[in-house]
């Protein structure tokens, strides 16, 4: 990651960086039967930041990100993989493919689940739900990996939950 961008995500306020990822959830959300606005998202980021009650629609939004991180965890399963082993395995470990098309949907398919477990995770934390801090904790830790958005928020959080 560019020296800029990780500096940004470290300094940045962290109602504005969860505010960008619970937007990130949306369209997932919504087939979860929550219609999350981008101003929802912001007073629920400011909730967390400040450290008061989420209410009603910051619990359905709890809820709905426990099923899609359960649907993804569900996914990796299918080829017999934790979050944390996925991390690691190259796509060329994955069963099911042969052509370029089908390495292509598959890949596709393996990083949304990713996706969604790492920043769904860190959403659950933020919301008071420590079902996946397991999760959250592995992302801090691969920093020596190198820094992205989820490492470095992973960490913030844990921290602010100190």
């Amino acid at each position: 990651m560019l020296r800029n961008r990780q500096s940004a995500y470290e300094s940045a306020p962290l109602a504005e960086l969860l505010a960008v990822l619970l937007r990130q959830f949306k369209r997932p959300l919504k087939t979860r039967g929550v219609d999350l606005t981008d101003a929802d998202a912001e007073r629920l980021a400011e909730s967390i930041t400040a450290q008061t009650e989420i209410g009603a629609p910051g619990a359905a939004v709890r809820s709905a990100l426990a099923e899609l991180v359960t649907e993804s965890e569900g996914v990796l399963a299918g080829w017999n993989l934790t979050f944390e082993v996925a991390l690691d395995t190259p796509m060329e470990q994955i069963p099911g493919w042969e052509s370029t098309a089908e390495f292509l949907e598959i890949a596709n398919v393996k990083s949304n689940a990713e996706l969604r477990i790492s920043t769904g995770s860190i959403l659950l934390l933020a919301l008071g739900d420590d079902s996946r801090i397991g999760h959250v904790r592995f992302l801090a830790d691969r920093a020596d990996l190198g820094a992205d958005l989820d490492t470095i928020l992973a960490r913030r959080l844990l921290d602010f939950k100190g």
